[in-house]
């Protein structure tokens, strides 16, 4: 899935968001979006 990227480009997207999302916001950022991909996953193998 990230093939394309290297170590420098996620080392860059990561300090961009560190930059708008602040330290303190940017954990919480994280934790909902894995929540919403476990959700997701959850509701996609309950159709198949």
């Amino acid at each position: 899935m990230l093939n394309g990227i290297g170590t420098t480009e996620i080392v860059v997207v990561g300090l961009v968001l560190l930059v708008m999302f602040g330290g303190k916001k940017l954990p919480e950022l994280a934790r909902g979006m894995g929540d919403s991909i476990k959700e997701f996953r959850k509701a996609v193998g309950d159709n198949v």
